[in-house]
């Protein structure tokens, strides 16, 4: 794809400008704050954190680079990155003050570096930091091994900085470390072919300025990882972060209070991933929204969250993955400035942490990992629907509970119409080739199973 003309600083203004966004419709847009009505765009300054290595101001909002909008290719039935509103939702978030962006060579089907570098390339590279990762997981699955992973992998790296049109990445990570087995998965991956020390030479040589690891799952790699840190001294690590995961994690996660505990006795920043645990947290059930909304009316209840991982000293920047401008511009008015949390504050958001660690919903944060399914099913859909009817409170227990009837409805009208009938959990075969891949070690078969015969339950009345 042919690369657009770098942008000067009169056409960037011009951009930024409340007459040009106005032009081009993004200058405000409808929000559920205000109901009936319009919020302006972003005002105040944006928040940005030191880093204490090397006093790079980072913009406490950061754009995950996950989930850039999609549209139908011209010429297919395939989808592809609508990249003139990549360009506009970049040039917007630039224009508000934030300059990191995070992306990854699976992000958006193979597609999010080469969009993000089309994009971000148009801008004096100066004026922004790029985040990327060696994702060399997914070579170990096709059974990829020392030498051939190694060469591999550095492959990759390669061609990262060529897909983002860069001479040198700013924050570099190790991707998705703590996954599969644990410590010998990672040994396999960044030491026993020496990849690390690869790493370590190109951050030597300035093409790597910071080099840090993502971490899922295994808290012994993280503890492991970090007992390294004399020798390696990583720049940063990013972690799952959020009011819930703070001293409530579930399954394979571990409490974010201990993950930040320990990178902050060791003076590392931390940049924060799920903050709304894959969006559970933009959209509570009534009764705890309603806390919220009495405390902040005019706040959205997606800012609590970010706000609480904010408000963390540490935190270097929290990543928001913002595919529409309506997110961003509300996100822009959280970190313009951030206003932290306070004490009473914090101890709500615990209440309502622990009211949500007790309800059974699946803990999937719809990374899309685990996508695309080879039968078609819509695994993020499936979960997503589920956890809202759970939340809700419309996943019955057994035709005799209150309410049954009501509850019953809502789920099999949501479901068909959040999700189509060719994707939905009745085709799953139970192949396994989404499991691997899930961060949050979700048994994805086992769940789709469990939510079909539910499903099946409700359609027969045999609950």
């Amino acid at each position: 794809m042919k690369q657009k003309k770098t942008i000067t600083r009169r056409e960037f203004l011009g951009i930024a400008g409340a007459s040009g966004l106005v032009s081009s419709g993004l200058s405000s847009c409808t929000s559920s704050n205000t109901p009936g009505g319009t919020r302006q765009e972003p005002i105040g300054e944006m928040t940005f954190r030191s880093n204490p290595r090397t006093g790079e101001r980072v913009s406490l909002l950061g754009y995950g680079c996950m989930r850039w909008p999609m549209m139908s290719a011209p010429d297919s039935t395939d989808k592809v990155v609508d990249q003139e509103m990549v360009n506009r939702l970049v040039d917007y978030a630039i224009a508000h003050g934030v300059n990191y962006f995070d992306t990854a060579p699976p992000y958006v089907q193979g597609l999010s570096e080469e969009a993000t570098g089309i994009a971000l390339s148009r801008h004096p590279r100066n004026s922004y930091y790029i985040a990327t990762k060696m994702s060399n997981h997914h070579l170990t699955r096709r059974g990829l091994r020392g030498r051939e992973l190694r060469e591999a992998s550095i492959d990759m790296y390669r061609h990262s900085l060529e897909a983002l049109r860069t001479d040198h990445i700013d924050y570099y990570l190790m991707h998705n470390v703590g996954g599969e087995t644990g410590i010998p998965f990672l040994m396999e991956r960044f030491f026993n072919n020496r990849l690390i020390d690869f790493l370590i030479e190109e951050r030597n040589a300035g093409r790597i300025r910071n080099l840090g690891f993502s971490y899922h799952r295994d808290v012994r790699v993280f503890d492991y990882l970090l007992s390294l840190h004399d020798r390696i001294h990583w720049d940063f690590v990013q972690i799952q972060l959020n009011y819930v995961d703070w001293r409530h994690a579930s399954g394979m996660n571990f409490n974010a209070e201990y993950l930040y505990g320990e990178l902050r006795k060791r003076n590392i920043p931390c940049t924060v991933m799920e903050p709304l645990r894959g969006g559970r947290l933009a959209s509570l059930p009534e009764h705890l929204n309603s806390r919220l909304k009495q405390q902040r009316p005019e706040d959205s209840v997606a800012s609590w969250a970010f706000r609480f991982a904010g408000s963390h000293p540490g935190v270097l920047t929290v990543l928001s993955g913002m595919t529409y401008m309506e997110n961003l511009q509300d996100n822009l008015r959280t970190f313009s400035p951030l206003v932290p949390c306070t004490d009473g504050e914090l101890a709500l958001l615990e209440s309502v942490a622990a009211e949500m660690a007790g309800y059974d919903a699946v803990p999937c944060t719809a990374c899309e990992y685990c996508m695309p399914c080879p039968y078609g099913i819509n695994i993020p859909a499936i979960f997503t629907h589920y956890n809202k009817c759970v939340y809700e409170r419309n996943v019955p227990s057994s035709s005799q509970d209150d309410g049954y009837r009501r509850a019953r409805l809502a789920f099999l009208v949501g479901y068909d119409r959040s999700v189509p009938r060719l994707r939905q959990a009745a085709r799953c075969i139970g192949c396994g080739q989404c499991s691997p891949n899930c961060p949050q070690a979700i048994k994805i078969p086992e769940q789709l199973h469990r939510i079909d015969r539910f499903v099946e339950q409700l359609k027969q009345e045999t609950l």
